[in-house]
C-alpha cells in the first residue's frame, strides 16, 4: 500500500475527518476552555506540540515497541510531553496556567493524540507522522478557536481580554452598551456553538456532494 502523501493528510485531519467536527472528539475541552480566546490558543498550542512529538517518537519507535505494551508506551510518551506543556505555562503564563487547571493534564487521555498514535504514528515512517500529529492538532485548534472566538466576544464583549462590543454600542448611541450574553460563558453556549459548527459543517459537504454528482 503506497504511503499518503502530506497534501492528503493534512486535508484529511483539516477537514474530511476533522477530530471535532467529524469524530466529536475532545469535548470536555471544547467545552471548557473555549470561553475566553487567549486560554484556546494556548491550549491548541500545547496539544499541537504534544500530538505532533508524540507521534514522531512513536513513529521513530514502532519497530521495537513490544505489540503487548504499546497503549502503555504511548501514554508514557504523551505524558511527558504534556508535562514539558505544563511546565512551560507555569512558568511563563502562570494565570493562565491556573484558569487551564486539570485540563492540560487531561490531553493525555484526549482521544484525539491517542486515536492518531495507533492509527497512523506506529505504521507511517516519521515524518508522516509527525506532520499527522500537528495537522490533527491544528484541525482541532483552529475550530476550537472560532468558537472560543465567538464565546467571548459574545459572552464578554471582548476579544483577548480588549473591549471590543461594549465601546461599539455606546459610540453607536446605546447608553447601556453591550449587555454581556452569560449563556455563551457557560457550558450549554459550547455545546450550542459546536452544533452549530458541525450543522453548518455537514450542509457545506453535503452541497459538495451534490454538485460533485
Amino acid at each position: 500500500m503506497p504511503a499518503p502523501k502530506v497534501a492528503d493528510v493534512a486535508k484529511e485531519n483539516l477537514w474530511a475527518n476533522n477530530p471535532v467536527t467529524v469524530q466529536i472528539l475532545g469535548i470536555c475541552s471544547t467545552l471548557a476552555v473555549t470561553n475566553i480566546f487567549l486560554n484556546t490558543l494556548l491550549m491548541g498550542l500545547g496539544l499541537i506540540f504534544v500530538t505532533g512529538f508524540s507521534a514522531l517518537t512513536i513513529s521513530l519507535m514502532r519497530n521495537v515497541i513490544p505489540p503487548r505494551v504499546r497503549m502503555m508506551v504511548q501514554t508514557l510518551v504523551i505524558a511527558c510531553f504534556v508535562v514539558i506543556v505544563d511546565i512551560a505555562l507555569k512558568a511563563y503564563v502562570p494565570n493562565i496556567s491556573k484558569a487551564l487547571g486539570p485540563y492540560v493534564g487531561l490531553i493525555i487521555t484526549n482521544c484525539i493524540i491517542m486515536g492518531r498514535l495507533e492509527a497512523f504514528a506506529s505504521s507511517n515512517e516519521p515524518k508522516l507522522a509527525f506532520v499527522d500529529g500537528v495537522m490533527a492538532g491544528v484541525g482541532y485548534s483552529w475550530v476550537l478557536l472560532i468558537i472560543a472566538f465567538v464565546r467571548e466576544l459574545l459572552g464578554f464583549g471582548t476579544i483577548l481580554g480588549y473591549p471590543v462590543l461594549d465601546p461599539l454600542f455606546k459610540g453607536l448611541g446605546f447608553s447601556e452598551g453591550w449587555i454581556q450574553w452569560s449563556f455563551m460563558i457557560m457550558a450549554p453556549g459550547g455545546f450550542f456553538m459546536l452544533g452549530l459548527f458541525i450543522w453548518i459543517g455537514n450542509n457545506i459537504a453535503a452541497t459538495k456532494i451534490v454538485h460533485n454528482k
